[in-house]
């Protein structure tokens, strides 16, 4: 659960929800108890009914670019433990293929110690350029909920099969996940600019 899918506690007590949230990130986490919603691990509650989430760019066959905020790791495996993965995003997310809106490249995880090595490895492989993300409130890389690093993979735009994408940079040694997301989203929810919803469902 992301800071901006969070429901309201007001809807849970006049709808009667019996609802738990696990969040993906410690600034869900806070708001969950700050909204007095019922908090809850993967340790207690290892299989979803329902994972709701943001997404930076979504292709047409709902192939997703997660993990601008830094939490892939944890949105993935939160999105893991559920059948129906739920995507909600505005209109301006919606690409013809990925690259095309969100220009700031895929999100990689990694140990500090292998950025190097994984930076080459990624740039050897594939192309492009994998970048060290750095912090915005102090000087030196951004670090994740994990200790880890970020390298934004600024792709060739001839890439297109990213099962096999995803699969090679997750081999690579040091590397902790990529904010691919592929075969995974069930249903996405568009806000359009006139204020309508589209929707666009799998056909699994």
């Amino acid at each position: 659960m992301s800071g901006y899918t969070l429901m309201t506690p007001e809807r849970v007590a006049r709808e009667n929800l019996n609802l738990v949230c696990v969040p993906t990130s410690f600034q869900a986490k806070q708001l969950i108890l700050q909204h007095s919603l019922t908090l809850g691990e993967l340790e207690s509650f290892p299989q979803l009914d329902c994972v709701i989430d943001g997404a930076d760019e979504v292709d047409p066959n709902m192939t997703l670019i997660k993990g601008g905020g830094g939490c892939l790791t944890q949105e993935k495996i939160v999105a893991s433990c559920s059948e129906r993965l739920v995507i909600i995003v505005d209109y301006t997310k919606e690409s013809l293929h990925l690259g095309q809106r969100y220009t700031k490249g895929v999100p990689v995880e990694v140990l500090p110690l292998a950025y190097v090595p994984v930076q080459r490895k990624i740039e050897d492989m594939f192309g492009g350029r994998a970048e060290l993300r750095m912090a915005k409130m102090k000087a030196g890389p951004l670090v994740t909920d994990n200790g880890n690093f970020i390298l934004d993979w600024k792709f060739p735009p001839s890439l297109s099969d990213w099962r096999a994408v995803n699969q090679g940079v997750s081999m690579i040694p040091g590397v902790v996940e990529t904010g691919l997301f592929v075969g995974m989203t069930t249903q996405v929810y568009y806000g359009m600019a006139d204020g309508s919803v589209k929707l666009h469902k799998s056909a699994r």
